[in-house]
């Protein structure tokens, strides 16, 4: 009898979206964009250092995490490996045996282009390594919705992997499976950053956090104008690169508590599994039919240790019953 295929796994870093986006979630919203040009110029600066410093990404645990689905096959990073942030990460992505893939930037800050030659990489990849199984593609962007869904339609299992705070919902939910780079064994969460208004109640909102100009630019003008002085042309704002914020309107929100969240959605799961001739279901199946309707859910983020764990701290609408190793649950009457 023929053994079964052990998984192979293809890894492709957008490294400048993992390190803007975890910039960003250590030191509060934008942060990278205010601190841009210095960084370039100088990062070794000792204020600019000390930021680094605690918004190093744990390159290992995303691979380790990687390696769990099964062998890795390749593991690529994207990035311009001649920019100072970068290069201080090239020894630990060497002694992992990471693919370096060096993008020059075309323009100021090169945008899209390691979502496009990352996407390029891995369709070929996929034909000319029939038997790769799963796909990890770490990055936040919405731009990675379409190649997601390709590489499930061509029949690979695919998880995503993003900065919680900085990753498009639309994305989460074109894979399989999601987690987040947070909640990686090993990795300290940082402490959540103040709340900001949703950008719903402020209008478009952008440029505002980009430029730091904001409704500031638009009361000089109107001062201006009451002056009767022709207002100065506002000076444009940088666009911004292809690691931060391209899926703002679309970035996983922090506003709705997450317990409720997951909440509702163990409810969703028990009356849409509870169709069959049994009331009660396997709380693995529960589990399952919540991760598919929701790939980013995770129990353990929520602090909780086990399913079964999350499950009793539901019992006002779930209840569960532990018979040896068997754990059936139903919806509470």
């Amino acid at each position: 009898m023929a053994e079964p295929q052990e998984p192979r796994v293809a890894v492709y870093l957008d490294f400048d979206n993992i390190v803007m986006s975890w910039y960003d979630r250590v030191h509060g919203r934008n942060a990278y964009s205010r601190d841009r040009q210095r960084l370039a110029e100088d990062p070794s600066e000792p204020e600019l250092a000390e930021r680094l410093g605690k918004a190093t990404v744990d390159v290992g645990a995303i691979i380790d995490y990687a390696a769990s689905f099964g062998t890795l096959m390749l593991t690529r990073a994207y990035a311009d490996w001649s920019a100072p942030v970068n290069a201080e990460y090239r020894s630990q992505l060497v002694s992992r045996a990471v693919d370096l893939v060096q993008l020059f930037p075309a323009a100021a800050y090169a945008k899209n282009g390691a979502d496009i030659r990352l996407a390029v990489d891995t369709v070929e990849d996929m034909f000319r390594i029939p038997d790769l199984t799963h796909v990890v593609i770490v990055a936040g962007d919405s731009d990675y919705v379409p190649l997601a869904q390709r590489c499930r339609r061509l029949g690979r299992y695919v998880i995503g992997m993003g900065v919680a705070g900085s990753t498009a919902k639309s994305l989460a939910a074109a894979c399989d499976e999601f987690e987040s780079y947070d909640n990686l064994p090993g990795i300290e969460r940082p402490e959540p950053a103040p709340a900001s208004r949703s950008r719903r109640g402020q209008g478009s909102g952008k440029g505002k956090g980009r430029s730091g100009a904001g409704s500031g630019a638009s009361t000089d003008r109107d001062a201006a104008a009451a002056s009767g002085q022709a207002p100065a042309p506002a000076a444009e704002a940088p666009a911004a690169a292809s690691g931060t914020a391209d899926a703002e309107d679309e970035v996983v929100e922090l506003t709705e508590d997450p317990q409720e969240a997951a909440t509702r959605l163990l409810q969703r799961a028990l009356q849409l599994g509870d169709r069959g001739d049994s009331e009660w279901l396997h709380s693995s199946a529960v589990k399952t039919h919540m991760r598919r309707m929701d790939p980013s859910f995770s129990e353990k983020a929520l602090g909780f240790r086990s399913f079964s764990d999350f499950l009793k701290a539901n019992s006002d609408i779930a209840v569960l019953e532990e018979t040896g190793h068997e754990r059936l649950v139903r919806a509470k009457d």
